[in-house]
């Protein structure tokens, strides 16, 4: 008998793999560009908007509320439906409330759309990630799911783009617009994808795991029975230290990545670059979140995911600690590129490294409840910034705890991580 990984790995084909790849990567950019294209659009809601300013910090973080349902929602919907439809739905929900989100005519309906299409947001990713784990041949499923993280970067640079040049003459609300007509189109493609493979056997067994490989599979596969898998189940003693440092991972992502790109033309304003300098070096530092995914892409492979992780996690400390100490508009610059780097190679890192930690039986619920933890920072990191940037107007203030964070979460990675390259899963 064999693991239904070495199954996948026989008969899911090399342009198959590549193929779920690149449209769960458009996927992926769909959520990076409504999450971020609130940091491009915020200054001109806030002054549109009745009422906005008295509760921006609300707005920051509606999505993440949103996020947090979707997240939470996400392992046990996906794990009950399978991966395919719980796909689908969440899609749906995000592109339909996107669309309304740029129809909002007050704070309170832009914060109401905004939440429910977090919720869309929140429920993509962890599926999105499960599914193509579940398609992806073991020698080679850390780079396709870092390769998958990275496309977070393309998509955040391509609404970069469109708000750029589009802002001033189209307004804010046709960049929601245009990205809901575009993942419609989107969406009609996603409705044509199979489930995937193991889901298809836990649910149906070998004839449903045949249909969806479009081959006759000679070899019998381990027996997985399905079964309900509780929240508490992921503190079970042999997962515990596991879960302790991925959601400290999530987390800590998570905040230092929205307290910055959030309010990142606020922080640059701080230093007296002005409103329009201070959009372009925002879509800037999205830029340079690129060569962080790429990086990481190589060296989860090349090093394994327990020092890469540590890596990038110091790493952000590191630049965390050059941005609270900058005293010029050019170092500024220099140390947000620099922590544009090494925050989304640790984003790339946590997404392709938690999957790999947790059985098939738990893995929707481990990516899940980590997602949990990063949309609680995502809440919280907006209103963190807003708020000591409103009091103290200092960078350094900002950027402390974010570090203590970062070291926290490297030295985790190197105590209590467990390597798990070339490792099938059960």
């Amino acid at each position: 008998m064999v693991n239904i990984d070495r199954v996948v790995e026989k008969y899911v084909s090399g342009k198959k793999q590549a193929f779920m790849l690149f449209f769960t990567s458009l996927e992926w950019m769909f959520v990076a560009a409504g999450v971020m294209v609130l940091s491009l659009t915020l200054p001109d809601i806030l002054k549109e908007l009745p009422d906005a300013m008295s509760v921006k910090g609300t707005i920051a973080s509606s999505v993440f509320v949103g996020m947090l349902i979707g997240a939470f929602s996400s392992g046990l919907f996906s794990d009950l439906f399978g991966r395919r439809w719980a796909n689908i739905s969440y899609l749906i929900i995000g592109t339909l409330f996107t669309f309304l989100t740029g129809c909002a005519k007050t704070s309170g309906n832009f914060i109401t759309f905004r939440l429910i299409s977090g919720i869309g947001y929140g429920g993509l990713l962890p599926v999105v990630n499960a599914y193509l784990t579940e398609f992806t041949a073991i020698r080679i499923r850390g780079r396709f799911l870092t390769l998958l993280e990275s496309s977070w970067a393309i998509g955040s640079i391509l609404m970069g783009l469109f708000v750029v040049f589009t802002l001033g003459t189209l307004g804010w609300r046709w960049s929601y617009y245009g990205l809901s007509i575009i993942s419609t189109l989107l969406l009609i493609i996603i409705f044509s994808l199979p489930e995937s493979p193991k889901i298809a056997y836990l649910k149906k067994g070998k004839t449903g795991l045949e249909k969806v490989l479009g081959a006759k599979v000679s070899e019998e596969i381990e027996i997985t029975k399905r079964v309900k898998v509780p929240l508490l189940s992921l503190f079970d003693r042999e997962y515990l230290s596991q879960t302790i440092m991925v959601w400290t991972l999530w987390f800590s992502v998570s905040f230092i990545y929205y307290g910055l790109f959030v309010w990142a033309p606020k922080i640059f304003s701080s230093k007296g670059i002005t409103a329009h300098s201070s959009l372009w070096y925002t879509f800037f530092m999205l830029v340079m979140q690129l060569p962080g995914y790429l990086l990481a892409a190589y060296l989860i492979e090349k090093i394994g995911r327990k020092k890469s992780t540590a890596f990038f996690f110091i790493g952000t400390g590191l630049s965390a600690l050059l941005m609270a100490s900058v005293a010029s508009q050019t170092a500024l610059i220099f140390s947000s590129i620099v922590i544009s780097v090494f925050c989304l190679g640790a984003w790339g890192m946590v997404y392709a490294y938690t999957p790999e930690l947790y059985p098939t039986k738990m893995r929707a619920l481990g990516n899940g409840s980590s997602g949990v933890m990063a949309r609680i920072a995502g809440i919280l990191a907006p209103y963190y910034t807003a708020l000591v940037m409103d009091k103290t107007n200092s960078i350094t203030v900002v950027m402390i705890p974010m570090a203590i964070m970062a070291f926290i979460s490297g030295i985790l990675a190197l105590a209590i991580g467990r390597e798990t390259k070339g490792i099938p899963v059960e």
